[in-house]
């Protein structure tokens, strides 16, 4: 069968490196701003690449790797960064209302290892500091975001940025059978901490919240004050949905290590990749609680950027 759309454009994509796992890929690429669903909390979407090294056995963006004819075990393993990301920005952000809000790293993480290798995100940031006027959140499991302090200050001088950084759990040993090639939570942390020192506005997100895994109150009570002490503003808060695509890992996960509770989650999931009310309204109202306790917002803090006085000061980065 002939190959069309990405999968045709993945098809070509030249190899630009190997490790003795992954393998490196440049993905031609059309465009790089995508647009959300109506009801999603930002209009557009950046994902400098496709396939996510990181391996967290819950992702639900392996179905990204099926649009490219690929096995979603391939997904941590065929690493794809898109050619061209700050041309294409540029280029697109003439159709972007300001108002809109713009997330980096919602499928994958944009600070992932290749991310040291070909710096899309970092080309990306460079073109949002010459903007004025965005509203443009960052997601992360890595702590390969603090090389960016520079830029990102630079950012958030005309235009809102939130920075959130994800830990699922303190407890390191279950964190590397999750996220077994993602940074340690320590790690991770300490990156809130450095990102809060610079003056940049940054929340925890312990996404998604595992039952019977990680959403007990103690576990989330202790994180959350972790992530307060490091200086993070934000919590926040989402029950694990489970899509057929991440079934396929999370389920054979679970039975080789939470062979109790596989059952359960099956029975549960392959009804539905969503939980049902109860326990979202269970689940919200706890971690409002454990907000409340810290003092910590469930959003980023909105913020008057200082570029946005009208005191039009020179860039880092000169126009090219």
């Amino acid at each position: 069968m002939a190959l069309v759309g990405i999968a045709k454009l993945a098809s070509q994509g030249e190899l630009l490196e190997a490790k003795r796992q992954v393998q490196y890929f440049e993905l031609p690429s059309r465009s790089i701003l995508n647009r959300t669903k109506p009801g999603m909390p930002f209009r557009w979407t950046i994902n400098p690449y496709r396939g996510c090294e990181f391996g967290c056995k819950y992702c639900y963006a392996r179905y990204t790797h099926e649009f490219m004819e690929l096995a979603v075990t391939d997904f941590e393993d065929k690493i794809y960064a898109k050619s061209a990301a700050a041309h294409l920005l540029r280029q697109e952000l003439r159709r972007v209302d300001r108002a809109e809000g713009i997330a980096i790293g919602t499928a994958t993480d944009p600070y992932q290892p290749a991310e040291r290798r070909y710096e899309r995100t970092r080309s990306i940031l460079e073109v949002f500091a010459r903007e004025r006027g965005l509203h443009i959140g960052i997601i992360t499991k890595s702590d390969l975001i603090v090389r960016d302090i520079d830029v990102l200050r630079e950012v958030a001088r005309g235009n809102v940025l939130g920075v959130t950084v994800t830990i699922t759990t303190l407890d390191e040993k279950l964190a590397r059978l999750m996220e077994p090639r993602a940074p340690r939570p320590d790690l991770r942390l300490e990156a809130v901490r450095k990102l809060s020192e610079a003056g940049l506005h940054v929340g925890v997100n312990p996404n998604p919240v595992m039952p019977l895994i990680t959403d007990g109150e103690r576990q989330l009570d202790r994180l959350a004050k972790a992530a307060r002490d490091a200086g993070a503003e934000s919590f926040g808060g989402g029950p694990l949905f489970l899509m057929p695509c991440a079934q396929k890992v999370f389920f054979p996960f679970l039975e080789q290590h939470f062979p109790e509770l596989a059952p359960r989650y099956r029975e549960q999931y392959e009804k539905s990749a969503y939980l049902g009310k109860g326990y979202k309204d269970m689940l919200r109202a706890r971690i409002q609680r454990i907000r409340d306790r810290y003092g910590l917002v469930s959003g980023h803090i909105e913020y008057q950027p200082e570029l946005w006085q009208g005191d039009e000061q020179p860039t880092l980065f000169p126009l090219e």
